[in-house]
């Protein structure tokens, strides 16, 4: 009598389990739009094995990082500091906290990170790897100030987010590792290519006469002599993405990437930002102390100041730089200017 029961309660298993197993889902890749010259000019984009694009997973990036629930009092996001409109800063000198206070360097923009092939992220490179650079500022007491046990739990308790991770990364279980691989694979996706200069390579379009001069002073060694650390035609990144002394200072407050690598020879040196969007970035330098373009062109032409780890690149620093004239000067900004990519900032896929 019992056995008819039995098969019953066997078939029911063995139905349920198979739809349980229909039920999960395969996350779609997601596809990068790379801008041609990106494609001329540069090898694919780093991609971690173990943290690739899907659309869930840049989707669910997005939202947190538009989510104030990341910080410690629910009034601040990532995107408090890095704005879509801003290409990704705040054009502060420096960012307040969600206690108020400052912090001693300026904010980074955030673009074209999917080919940063150094992996060291932050004014002074102490993050290796760009999941491991959005676990910082969470914590961070002068940033965001939350306990990430705290942010997980807000996240597991919310009527959304279980889901969202299930659909991105196979697991309703939330961590403080998962949420930053989210972040980043958002943060892979912003991308910008698409300035007037871009489009004068594409032979899409000209420059002006003062645009053309300013592009020969940046690429001319016995005049600006930028585009050793700042990118060329041929690296549209316009950044080596590497370490330098700029002649800022001749004693330093703060050690830059020595601090990190703990070599005195690393003192004061820092990455070198890239140049695209300048117009929406000000001020500039790591601790932004120059407010326009003016002031970081002057301090190249007249403004070196030697230390012991001054980069050999600063040629003419015992002359205090590379005194260009007036006309040069101003020719330069309008090149500069030229990388301004207005769609980038006003991509809807980049607005909360």
């Amino acid at each position: 009598m019992k056995k008819p029961y039995i098969y019953f309660f066997a078939f029911f298993l063995f139905t349920f389990c198979s739809s349980k197993e229909e039920e999960i889902y395969t996350p779609v890749p997601y596809s990068l739009e790379i801008p041609a010259l990106f494609a001329d000019k540069l090898i694919a984009p780093i991609i971690p094995a173990d943290n690739p694009l899907t659309e869930e997973g840049v989707a669910l990036g997005k939202k947190l990082f538009f989510d104030k629930k990341l910080s410690g009092d629910n009034t601040q996001a990532c995107a408090s500091c890095h704005s879509p409109k801003k290409a990704f800063t705040d054009q502060q000198q420096f960012s307040a906290g969600v206690q108020g206070e400052f912090g001693a360097r300026n904010t980074m923009p955030l673009f074209n990170l999917a080919w940063n092939f150094e992996e060291r992220f932050a004014w002074d490179g102490k993050e290796f790897g760009l999941e491991q650079q959005a676990l910082e500022p969470v914590s961070n007491p002068i940033e965001m100030h939350a306990n990430w046990n705290l942010v997980v739990q807000k996240l597991q308790e919310s009527t959304e987010y279980p889901t969202l991770f299930l659909q991105a990364f196979g697991t309703s279980e939330i961590d403080a590792k998962i949420v930053t691989k989210a972040i980043a694979q958002f943060e892979r996706t912003l991308i910008s290519g698409n300035s007037k200069f871009d489009k004068y390579l594409l032979n899409e379009t000209s420059l002006t006469q003062e645009e053309q001069n300013g592009f020969n002073v940046f690429m001319d060694e016995a005049k600006g002599d930028c585009f050793h650390c700042h990118g060329s035609n041929n690296n549209p990144l316009w950044t080596d993405n590497a370490f330098h002394n700029n002649g800022l200072d001749g004693t330093f407050q703060d050690l830059g990437f020595g601090a990190v690598t703990g070599d005195p020879n690393d003192n004061g040196k820092f990455k070198s930002p890239s140049i695209r969007n300048l117009a929406f970035t000000a001020p500039y330098m790591h601790d932004g102390r120059f407010a326009t373009l003016e002031e970081v062109i002057n301090h190249y032409s007249e403004g070196l100041q030697k230390s012991s780890t001054i980069d050999p690149l600063m040629k003419r620093v015992n002359e205090g730089g590379v005194h260009l004239s007036s006309q040069d000067k101003s020719d330069l900004k309008a090149f500069l200017l030229s990388l301004t990519d207005r769609e980038f900032i006003n991509n809807p896929n980049f607005q909360e």
